[in-house]
C-alpha cells in the first residue's frame, strides 16, 4: 500500500475508472474491498486519514446488537450476527471472541435477559459462537472478580466478538489495494464532476501538495458516514438531509478496575443505551453515550456530562469508583444515523443502513455500523452497478480473507525510508507506558500510509487511546523519525508535535 503510488494513478488524466468510492471509513474501505474483488476499476479517496473519523471510535465490538431485540429490529440483529460469524472467519488475526457476563442484581433480570440471549444465539445459527447459560452468584463473582458484589443474584454469560477498529480499517486498506485498487488517505474531494447531468467524478485536492486534479469514473459512490450530507449536496445544492447525527463517548481506564479477561454488559442504563465495561489492550474500556449533536466536526470531544455520565454508571458495578483522576483517556465519536420522522432520540434510531440514488445518479450509502460493513458495501455496489450499467459480478466478499497486518517475528522496517540506518535501536520502546517502538514508527509509515504523528499515535498503534499523557511525551520521537524518513525539516517536525499536542489534550478530561 504506497500512497505516492495511488496518487500517481488517480493523476493519469485519460483513466476512466469504474468506481470512485468517497470516504475511507469502515464504509468506504468495505466497498472499495468488494468492488476491486468483483474485479471493477476502483479509487478510493479520503479527505483525511483512513478511519480517522468514527470508524476508528467505536466500543471495539462486533456484536449483533443485543439491545435491538428489544425494539423488535429482528432482521437487523440476524445480519448482524451473521456478519460477526463472518469476520471471525475472514479476519481471526483481527476479531477475536470475548467473553460477557450480564450481572443480575433483580430478580426478573435472570429470567428476562436469559431469554433474550438464547434468541441471540439461535439467531446467529451455524456462525455462533457459544451458547449463553446462567451462572449463578459464586460463577458470576468468579468471572468477575472486581464486580460489586451487594444484592449480586447471578448472572448470564455469553459472547461476542472484539477487535480494533482502526487496525481493521487499515486491513481493509491494504485488501483493497492488493485486490488493485488505488486507495489514496488526504486527498479530499472539493467537487462532482458532471456530464450531461449525470454525477461522473470527482476533483480531488492532494493536501500535501495543495494540486487539485479531477478524477473521472462511471459512477461514484457517496461513503463519507456523518459527512454524506455534504458531499450529497454537491450534487444536488437543496437535496435534504438524511443523516442524524449521534455522539458516544468512551473512558478508557487501568487494568485493575476491572481485573478480568471477561467483560461485563448493562443492557440498559438511563439513557436507553447499553453500558460495556470492557478489557481491550490491557486497559478497560467503558462506553457508551448516546448524545444528539448538531455539528459533526472531523474532530469531536467527550462533553463533561457524558464524562460524568460513564464514571456514575461504571460506579454502579465496580467496588471501587473511578474517578476523572483516574482516566487514562476519553475519546468521542459520531454516529452516522439515518433519520426517521417521529423518532424521540438518536437512542431510538435504528442502526440499519440505506442506499440512496441522486437523479444524477450519485450513490449514497449511508447510515449502519462497523459490524455490517460488508453487507452494506455489497449492497451499494450492488446498486452501482445497476446506475452506471456495468456487468452484473456477484459479491465475493462473504468468503474473502482480509489481509493479515500483523508485522511477522524479526521483520524490520529500519530500511523501508530514506536516511535509517541498522535495526539495533529500533526496537526501543518509546514510552515505557506504550507497546510502540521506532520500528513500529517507521513500518507504518512505510506499509500502511501513515503520514503524520497523530496518524501514528492515534490508528496505526492505539497510543493516543491508551495512554494520552503518554502519547503526548512520545510525540517528539515519532515527530523526529518521521521527518528523517520523510526527509522533512524542523519546521514541520515542531509543527508535527505541536499539532499532535494540542489534539491529545482533547483526549483528557477536563
Amino acid at each position: 500500500m504506497n500512497r505516492a503510488s495511488a496518487l500517481a494513478a488517480l493523476l493519469e488524466q485519460p483513466t476512466l475508472w469504474d468506481v470512485l468510492v468517497i470516504g475511507g471509513g469502515a464504509t468506504g474501505l468495505g466497498v472499495a474491498v468488494d468492488a476491486a474483488a468483483r474485479g471493477l476499476r476502483t479509487a478510493l479517496v479520503e479527505q483525511s486519514d483512513f478511519a480517522k473519523g468514527t470508524s476508528s471510535r467505536s466500543t471495539k465490538l462486533i456484536h449483533g446488537g443485543f439491545r435491538y431485540l428489544k425494539q423488535g429490529n429482528i432482521a437487523l440483529v440476524r445480519e448482524s450476527l451473521h456478519e460477526r460469524g463472518l469476520l471471525l472467519r475472514n479476519a481471526p488475526h483481527l476479531v477475536h471472541p470475548l467473553n460477557f457476563i450480564v450481572p443480575c442484581y433483580h430478580w426478573w433480570e435472570a429470567p428476562y435477559y436469559g431469554v433474550g440471549l438464547k434468541l441471540y444465539d439461535w439467531f446467529a445459527g451455524d456462525l455462533g459462537i457459544s451458547a449463553s447459560r446462567h451462572l449463578s452468584r459464586g460463577e458470576t463473582q468468579e468471572g468477575l472478580p472486581n464486580l460489586k458484589s451487594a444484592g449480586l443474584r447471578g448472572g448470564i454469560r455469553y459472547q461476542d466478538g472484539q477487535f480494533d477498529d482502526a487496525r481493521l480499517a487499515i486491513a481493509l486498506a491494504q485488501t483493497a489495494a492488493t485486490l488493485g485498487a488505488s486507495v489514496a488517505n488526504y486527498a479530499r474531494v472539493v467537487s462532482l464532476l458532471k456530464k450531461d447531468g449525470r454525477v461522473a467524478g470527482a476533483r480531488v485536492c492532494d493536501a500535501e501538495s495543495g494540486k487539485d486534479f479531477p478524477v473521472h469514473a462511471r459512477v461514484v459512490i457517496n461513503a463519507t458516514g456523518v459527512f454524506s450530507d455534504s458531499v450529497r449536496r454537491m450534487d444536488e445544492a437543496g437535496a435534504p438531509p438524511v443523516i442524524a447525527a449521534s455522539q458516544g463517548a468512551h473512558l478508557v481506564l487501568p487494568r485493575q478496575f476491572l481485573g478480568s479477561n471477561t467483560a461485563i454488559m448493562v443492557p440498559r442504563t438511563d439513557d436507553g443505551r447499553v453500558l460495556f465495561i470492557i478489557p481491550w489492550e490491557d486497559r478497560v474500556l467503558v462506553g457508551t453515550t448516546d448524545t444528539s449533536v448538531s455539528e459533526t466536526p472531523l474532530e469531536p470531544r467527550a462533553r463533561a456530562g457524558e464524562i460524568q455520565f460513564l464514571l456514575e454508571h461504571a460506579a454502579q458495578y465496580l467496588p471501587k469508583a473511578p474517578a476523572k483522576s483516574d482516566i487514562l483517556s476519553v475519546t468521542a465519536g459520531v454516529r452516522p444515523l439515518v433519520k426517521l420522522p417521529g423518532a424521540k432520540s438518536t437512542a431510538a434510531l435504528p442502526r440499519d443502513h440505506v442506499v440512496l440514488v441522486s437523479s444524477g445518479g450519485l450513490i449514497t450509502i449511508a447510515g449502519g455500523k462497523w459490524t455490517t460493513y460488508r453487507k452494506m458495501a455489497a449492497d451499494a455496489v450492488d446498486r452501482a452497478m445497476a446506475v452506471a450499467s456495468l456487468p452484473r459480478k456477484p459479491c465475493t466478499t462473504e468468503h474473502l480473507r482480509l489481509a493479515d497486518t500483523r508485522r511477522r517475528s524479526g521483520q524490520s522496517a529500519s530500511e523501508t525510508l530514506p536516511g535509517i540506518g541498522g535495526t539495533g535501536p529500533l526496537s526501543r520502546r518509546l514510552h515505557p507506558d506504550l507497546p510502540l517502538t521506532a520500528d513500529d514508527v517507521l513500518h507504518a509509515a512505510r506499509h500502511e500510509m501513515a503520514r503524520t504523528v497523530e496518524d501514528v499515535l492515534s490508528r496505526r498503534s492505539r497510543s493516543l487511546l491508551l495512554d494520552a499523557r503518554a502519547a503526548m511525551e512520545a510525540a517528539p520521537s515519532v515527530a523526529a523519525l518521521l521527518t528523517k524518513g520523510f526527509g522533512r525539516g524542523p519546521v514541520w517536525e515542531a509543527e508535527q508535535v505541536a499539532v499532535f499536542r494540542e489534539l491529545a489534550k482533547g483526549h483528557l478530561p477536563q
